[in-house]
């Protein structure tokens, strides 16, 4: 599984631990099923999201705006105003490997969480 994030600027890495751990309940679903976090190129500077996948020992991946314009989501997303189609559907569909949510985006304080497989 993919976990794809989306974030306001300046989240602390527990905020992020929160709303992952909060949206893999939601899903059923285990840490030790995700394989990589996700999230948009211009989320890499987040030092939120760097210490939250350090203290989970997962890696997380930037992905460049063209790649995450490629995906066709479901959900609207306040990251239009950047001309993103979204930032944590399509930051977890990109890396996953059936191209499949399974749990659609979900806004959990100032984290946006959703996963694919």
């Amino acid at each position: 599984m993919i976990i794809g994030i989306g974030a306001r600027r300046g989240i602390s890495s527990q905020e992020a631990l929160d709303a992952i751990y909060n949206a893999l309940a939601e899903a059923g679903r285990s840490i030790d099923e995700v394989q990589a976090l996700a999230s948009a190129k211009l989320k890499e500077n987040e030092a939120g999201l760097h210490e939250a996948a350090a203290i989970l020992g997962i890696g997380i991946r930037f992905i460049d705006h063209e790649e995450l314009n490629n995906y066709d989501t479901p959900s609207a997303s306040q990251a239009a105003r950047f001309g993103l189609t979204g930032v944590a559907e399509p930051a977890a569909l990109s890396l996953s490997e059936k191209k499949q949510l399974i749990l659609r985006k979900k806004v959990y304080g100032r984290v946006t969480i959703a996963i694919a497989e």
